[in-house]
């Protein structure tokens, strides 16, 4: 279709005297794969075609949607009546997780101008001037600690591990293992015996626990 069709331009001189080609049939692509004797210009210089190509070593593939196959109606997001509850008991630590940065060890916060911020490092300007925060935390871990667990509403021991997480100020990958989960559930009880949360695993040192106490316990004597 010309493009002056498209835009409502009127027909000019200039595009009368150019000769349109209609396109007799829809576009089809192709995805050609060869093999090693292909030269060294056809797998620098790959193509899209609508039609197989001559040579004996390539063979194009074409794809197209199942039998009966139906597009899927758009829908709205929604949370499944039966778990709503659950969201909203997990959602309600956020609203205690907000502040607890302050509560880092040694954390501090001042005033002082922009050239002690250095130009590429982050930092809330108030007024003309910049917040610098410091900490006095231990020894970083090379490697995030890995925790799994998940979070509901009566479902405070996780949240204890998460604040000491923050207030240690520690990078911590949370795998979630909600309830009847198939994903991390089943890998927590090989590695541990047992389904049992939170589950942290160290791989800076090889250490693996259950029990939020015990967990807590030894992040803080470790960083």
């Amino acid at each position: 279709m010309a493009v002056a069709g498209i835009l409502n331009i009127p027909k000019l001189p200039l595009f009368s005297s150019l000769p349109l080609r209609k396109q007799s049939r829809p576009l089809s692509i192709s995805i050609k794969a060869s093999n090693s004797q292909t030269s060294t210009k056809e797998e620098e210089n790959p193509s899209f075609s609508s039609s197989s190509s001559s040579s004996s070593t390539t063979t194009a593939t074409t794809f197209a949607p199942p039998p009966n196959f139906k597009p899927p109606e758009p829908k709205r997001f929604a949370i499944r009546p039966d778990k709503t509850w659950d969201i909203v008991g997990a959602a309600l630590a956020l609203f205690f997780r907000l502040g607890t940065g302050v509560f880092v060890s040694g954390y501090s916060a001042s005033l002082v101008s922009e050239k002690e911020i250095p130009p590429g490092q982050y930092s809330l300007e108030l007024g003309g001037s910049k917040v610098k925060e410091t900490s006095k935390i231990g020894p970083r871990p090379e490697k995030p600690i890995e925790i799994y667990e998940f979070e509901g509403p009566t479902n405070f021991i996780n949240t204890q591990v998460r604040e000491i997480v923050a207030v240690l100020d520690i990078d911590v990958m949370f795998y979630p293992c909600p309830k009847n989960g198939p994903n991390f559930r089943p890998k927590v009880a090989q590695m541990g015996g047992k389904q049992q949360f939170p589950y942290m695993v160290d791989p800076n040192t090889g250490v693996a626990m259950y029990e939020s106490d015990d967990i807590i316990k030894y992040l803080v004597e470790k960083y």
